[in-house]
């Protein structure tokens, strides 16, 4: 069984209007009392399960929860406890099921059985809940107002909106979703009670940044489905990372694996979307959905050149012993956390999480047999080589907008590869990416100095000590542009890893 839901935060000028727009003529109020299990080392949070007993009202429920897509579907199995006071926890209830299995082979693997689970934290929620009916589509409204606790007098408020598919459409439920989002402001938060609850219960602010994960793509795939997984996998990461920052806990880290995962969402939208989709209708809504990332990512960027200026040139230019600038404050309006709040950011997502849920083949042609997916990849990532091998041997002689284009291509190159590298010889894919690896690496530290250069020439006027910053980081230039162009001399002769395919 799978549960298909969305999950809001509620800004809190918002929330009494929320919670008199769920509480209509058919609204439920419940109580929900939960107890959350897991192993010492955090076994099952770690593998993406959430195992509980929840007291509903006056009946008990046993829960398990696996690891989902990490848009809005996950693994769920419900077991009803009727006419018990005070159960115990009993993974046979979850016996024959698809969670339950992997939950099992789960303890397995560790060498751990059912008494390694203990209680690590608890829910208390008053929740309201209604049914909503439209196009076809029912979908219960669940606003929880509570908290989570945790030994130690630890304790979280919630207040969050559920959307939760009972029948229709993933698509219907989306298109409720948007209407409170333009409404009320809410913003998608993809962090379950679970992982913020494991999170007090051991103490930590923050979560761990998600980077990128292997996508399972096959040769038999039809090319429409590959898209789709391709989108997924990039809005796993993108949402992850984009949850910890709008929530105001997020560090350098997670804004540089967002970005990391806009760049690898882009590279999809740009570089294979066309050839994949089958539908030239899906392909032009991948091409406007590709200008507003774009329009995102180099407003994030702002706020990342201020993290690589105080991490890495500050400390350089400190262990010099010369004059260092004092840098302004940084202008609250550009702070990544209110950005990724806003509701231009948050229909952003949902018409992504749409395109990803999506039949993306709707016109006639489709009937037919589709392509095979290989070829159609291995052509992209030719025509991507082809046309940067063609370019490398300039790089010294470029202008410096030409120069950040090359970085770019080299970039998308790059995701490229990664992204269709399942359909490979992984050591081959590895010596490919070897080559374009320390490419990246300079043309990137190579950016940096330029962007550095910028950020500091900007404070002469109110601080003549950015003079001496400018020097010294002019003093940089040569030796880093001659490693740029060292590494891209290597590119055009990497081992071509696609090449036992045709």
């Amino acid at each position: 069984m799978k549960e298909i839901e969305l999950k809001f935060q509620i800004p809190a000028m918002a929330q009494a209007a929320v919670a008199k727009a769920v509480a209509g003529r058919t609204a439920e109020c419940t109580r929900l009392q939960a107890q959350y299990y897991d192993t010492a080392d955090r076994l099952l949070g770690q593998a993406g399960f959430a195992l509980r007993l929840r007291k509903e009202g006056p009946c008990w429920v046993q829960t398990l929860k696996g690891r989902g897509d990490g848009l809005m579907q996950r693994l769920e199995h419900n077991a009803p406890l009727p006419d018990v006071a005070a159960p115990q926890l009993d993974l046979a209830r979850h016996a024959g099921t698809p969670a339950g299995a992997a939950l099992l082979a789960l303890l397995a693997r560790a060498g751990c059985d059912a008494q390694a689970l203990q209680l690590q934290y608890g829910t208390d929620m008053a929740r309201t809940h209604r049914l909503v009916r439209a196009a076809g589509t029912v979908v219960e409204l669940a606003l929880d107002q509570g908290a989570i606790t945790a030994p130690g007098e630890r304790r979280l408020p919630v207040c969050e909106l559920e959307f939760e598919l009972i029948s229709g459409t993933p698509q219907g439920l989306i298109e409720l979703a948007q209407r409170w989002v333009r409404r009320h402001g809410l913003w998608l938060d993809v962090r379950s009670k679970a992982e913020r609850g494991d999170r007090l219960a051991r103490g930590l602010q923050h979560g761990t940044p998600l980077r990128a994960r292997a996508l399972p793509l096959r040769a038999d795939m039809a090319p429409a489905t590959a898209l789709r997984v391709m989108l997924a996998a990039c809005l796993e990461q993108v949402l992850a990372n984009a949850s910890e920052l709008a929530g105001g806990l997020g560090q350098p880290e997670h804004l540089h694996q967002l970005r990391v995962g806009l760049r690898r969402l882009r590279t999809v939208l740009h570089e294979f979307a066309a050839l994949l989709a089958g539908d030239t209708a899906v392909a032009a809504a991948c091409a406007e959905l590709e200008l507003q990332l774009a329009d995102l990512f180099a407003h994030l960027g702002a706020a990342r050149d201020r993290d690589a200026l105080e991490e890495l040139w500050l400390p350089a230019l400190r262990a010099t012993g010369g004059p260092v600038p004092d840098l302004p404050p940084a202008a609250l309006s550009s702070t990544a956390d209110e950005l990724l709040r806003t509701r231009s950011i948050q229909t952003l997502w949902l018409a992504l999480i749409r395109l990803a849920q999506a039949p993306l083949a709707t016109t006639p042609e489709s009937a037919a047999t589709p392509p095979a997916l290989e070829p159609l990849l291995r052509e992209a990532i030719k025509r991507q080589h082809r046309r940067l091998s063609k370019d490398c041997a300039g790089f010294a002689t470029l202008a410096p907008e030409a120069q950040h284009r090359l970085r770019k291509r080299l970039k998308r190159l790059r995701y490229s590869v990664e992204l269709a590298a399942a359909l490979y010889p992984a050591k081959k894919v590895a010596a490919y990416l070897t080559v374009l690896q320390p490419a990246q690496d300079a043309l990137g530290q190579y950016n940096d100095l330029q962007v550095a250069t910028q950020q500091f020439a900007a404070l002469v006027p109110a601080d003549p000590r950015a003079w001496y910053a400018l020097g010294w980081l002019a003093a940089q230039q040569a030796a880093a542009q001659a490693r740029c162009v060292e590494a891209l001399a290597a590119l055009p002769h990497a081992p071509r890893f696609w090449r036992k395919h045709g």
